[in-house]
C-alpha cells in the first residue's frame, strides 16, 4: 500500500512539478487481477482500484491489513464506495452478489468482512474505482444503478462549464457515516469543472478523471487561491485534494470524473467560495 502523508500549504507552494505529482497524484490503478490501494493520512481516506481478468479478487489482496489499519479485516471500521469505470463486473459482499454495469455505484458499510470483485468478461474487464472513509457505525450496503442517482444540472455553455452532477453516495440518497461520492459528466464542448473554485476546510476531497480521450488530458487546478498550482492529469488517474486546497480543472476534450468526500460534515454546500477574479 502506498502511503502518503500530509503536506502543509505552505511548503506545497515550494514543489517541483515531480514533487507535486509524486504527494497528489495516483497513477496506474487498474493491474490484472490485483488491488492497488493509497492510503492518505489527509482525513485518512484510503484510494483503490481493482481490475478482475482471470479470478475473483479480494478487497484485501496484497494488503497487510493489521499493519496498515490494526484492524482484523479491511472493514472492520470503515466504510467504502466504489463505481465500475469498466466492463460488466460484480462484487460479492459477505456473500450477496451485486452485478454493476458501467458508472453503477455500491455502497459497503462498516463491519463487511468479505468483498471478491469478478468481472463478467476477462476480456471486457470491470474496473472498480474505490474510495474508503473511516466509520463508527453501519449502515445499508447498497447498489445503485446509474438511474438511481440524483441529478443536478449546472453550468452554461457560454462558460464551456454545461455538466450534470450524479448524486449517489449522498445525504439526499442514502445514509453514510462520512463518505460522500458521486460522479460529474461534462457536456460535449464544456471543459471546466467545479466553478467558481472553492475550498472546503471540513472535509478533503479526491477526484479520479476518466472518460477522457487518450490523446487529450485534464489540467487540475490545486493549490490556495492565492497560490494556485495544476497537475496534468490524464484518464482514469485520481488526485487527492487537502481540505486547504481548490480543487477544478480544465480539459483539453469534454471528459467526466468522480469525487469522493469525507471529513467534519456531509453538508455539500459547505464550501468556501472563491471569485474567479481572486484567483492567482
Amino acid at each position: 500500500m502506498d502511503i502518503r502523508y500530509s503536506a502543509h500549504p505552505r511548503d506545497v507552494k515550494r514543489y517541483t512539478t515531480q514533487e507535486l505529482r509524486e504527494e497528489f497524484l495516483i497513477e496506474d490503478l487498474y493491474r490484472p487481477d490485483q488491488v492497488v490501494a493509497v492510503y492518505s493520512h489527509v482525513d485518512r481516506m484510503v484510494t483503490l482500484g481493482c481490475m478482475p481478468v482471470k479470478e475473483s479478487v479480494s478487497i484485501d489482496k496484497g494488503i497487510d491489513v493489521w499493519a496498515n489499519f490494526g484492524t482484523r479485516y479491511f472493514l472492520e471500521r470503515r466504510e467504502i464506495g466504489m463505481f465500475n469505470i469498466g466492463g460488466e463486473g460484480t462484487a460479492t459482499v459477505d456473500g450477496t452478489v451485486y452485478e454493476l454495469g458501467y458508472k453503477d455505484c455500491l455502497y459497503i458499510t462498516m463491519g463487511v468482512k468479505e468483498v471478491l470483485f469478478a468481472s463478467k468478461d476477462g476480456s471486457k474487464p470491470a474496473k472498480f474505482y474505490m474510495v474508503s472513509a473511516p466509520a463508527h457505525r453501519s449502515y445499508e450496503t447498497k447498489l445503485l444503478k446509474i438511474a438511481d442517482a440524483a441529478k443536478k444540472p449546472l453550468g452554461d455553455a457560454a462558460t464551456s462549464n454545461k455538466r450534470v452532477i450524479n448524486q449517489f453516495i449522498h445525504p439526499d440518497v442514502l445514509k453514510t457515516c462520512q463518505l460522500s461520492m458521486g460522479m460529474t459528466v461534462l457536456e460535449e464542448g464544456s471543459v471546466w469543472n467545479t466553478m467558481p473554485a472553492h475550498t472546503h476546510e471540513r472535509r478533503m476531497e479526491v477526484y479520479m478523471y476518466f472518460e477522457v480521450p487518450e490523446d487529450q488530458v485534464v489540467f487540475h487546478m490545486m493549490g490556495q487561491g492565492q497560490e494556485t498550482r495544476h497537475i496534468v492529469m490524464r484518464s482514469e488517474q485520481a488526485v487527492i485534494s487537502p481540505s486547504w486546497s481548490i480543487h477544478a480543472g480544465a480539459g483539453t476534450a469534454s471528459y467526466a470524473f468522480i469525487w469522493a468526500m469525507g471529513g467534519e460534515n456531509q453538508a455539500f454546500d459547505d464550501m468556501d467560495i472563491i471569485p474567479t477574479t481572486e484567483l492567482k
